[in-house]
């Protein structure tokens, strides 16, 4: 997928939760974000030769498990700076232990602690690329959006024609929906949803069709 002349995408599917990796790339500069390497990282840092890119920074969306397995694979080989909320930093720490056992998945190495936190309003960046921070809580207490070139990266806190789920430890239903209807919502409609698992979508698609939209917007009236 191409958007602006020099911005390249590609995403590939990782691991048993069928979790979707991003790849943004710089046609002019040859650096890339990874975001949300979550299992198979020579998958991964495959996918970024053939796009013919170096990964300078990797970002993740939230913490859970099945988008941060991969995370110590691709910083390792890359060196690439591994950025996360610091609210999710003890999930990060501790969490992904259990949740792999539980899982049956055999795990040698956990995720490392971030090279620096982000924080909404921020430009994450490397040469020729920007990628804009939005809080979005409610799926994790950390959970973030990124925002660039009219691409949303929505991580697990919106699907088509769903949300993430919040039933787990730090999940809020109320904080994920105003998340939701007050942050993204307000994007442009044409804005291309790629969230973590699941085909893309649009604003504009989940703003007319998502049922857990219109039913917050009805209640909200």
């Amino acid at each position: 997928m191409e958007f602006a002349n020099e911005i390249m995408l590609r995403g590939i599917v990782v691991g048993v939760f069928r979790e979707n990796c991003w790849v943004v790339g710089s046609r002019r500069s040859g650096e890339a974000i990874c975001i949300d390497p979550g299992d198979e990282p020579d998958e991964v840092l495959a996918l970024a030769r053939d796009m013919g890119v170096t990964i300078k920074a990797i970002v993740n969306s939230h913490a859970h498990v099945d988008h941060v397995l991969g995370v110590a694979g691709v910083h390792s080989a890359t060196g690439a700076r591994f950025l996360l909320h610091d609210a999710d930093l003890e999930l990060l720490r501790h969490g992904w232990q259990g949740a792999a056992l539980r899982m049956g998945l055999d795990v040698a190495q956990g995720p490392p602690d971030p090279d620096g936190f982000v924080r909404d309003g921020e430009l994450v960046e490397v040469a020729g690329l920007q990628l804009q921070v939005m809080e979005t809580p409610g799926h994790t207490p950390g959970s973030v959006s990124y925002y660039a070139e009219g691409m949303l990266f929505s991580g697990d806190t919106l699907f088509q024609g769903s949300i993430g789920r919040t039933d787990l430890p730090g999940g809020d239903f109320e904080q994920e929906m105003r998340s939701i209807c007050d942050r993204l919502l307000t994007l442009p409609d044409e804005t291309i949803v790629l969230p973590g698992h699941m085909a893309e979508t649009t604003i504009r698609e989940e703003r007319n069709e998502n049922p857990f939209v219109l039913d917050w917007l009805r209640r909200a009236r």
